[in-house]
């Protein structure tokens, strides 16, 4: 089994920062990408960022510029740094991993959540 455990979230005003992380632990044979999604309440979930092994980044529109995605494969954990944040970033933001538990055998794993809020 293979657990991903976020966290860094809370509560920041408009204009400043915050950071998440997630770490993956368990039976890991290796870790493919990385990345992060959010979902806004009565919106859909929506891809925030990801990253390959070998550091590859894609980041959606809306926070090109203001995020950044990293990670630290010896510790199998991925971060991301949120500058410049806006009340529409506010979101509850999940991270996932695409992990080989075996060398035939391959599943997709979630963090369990983590709350970002962005107010005055």
């Amino acid at each position: 089994q293979v657990q991903l455990v976020e966290s860094g979230g809370g509560l920041v005003q408009p204009g400043g920062s915050l950071s998440l992380s997630c770490a993956a632990s368990g039976s890991i044979f290796s870790v493919n990408d990385m990345g992060w999604y959010r979902q806004a309440p009565g919106k859909q979930r929506e891809l925030v960022a990801t990253i390959a092994s070998g550091g590859t980044t894609n980041y959606a529109d809306s926070v090109k510029g203001r995020f950044t995605i990293s990670r630290d494969n010896a510790k199998n954990t991925v971060y991301l740094q949120m500058n410049s944040l806006k009340p529409e970033d506010t979101a509850v933001y999940y991270c996932y991993a695409e992990v080989k538990i075996t060398f035939l055998r391959r599943n997709n794993y979630w963090g369990q959540g983590t709350q970002v809020t962005v107010s005055s």
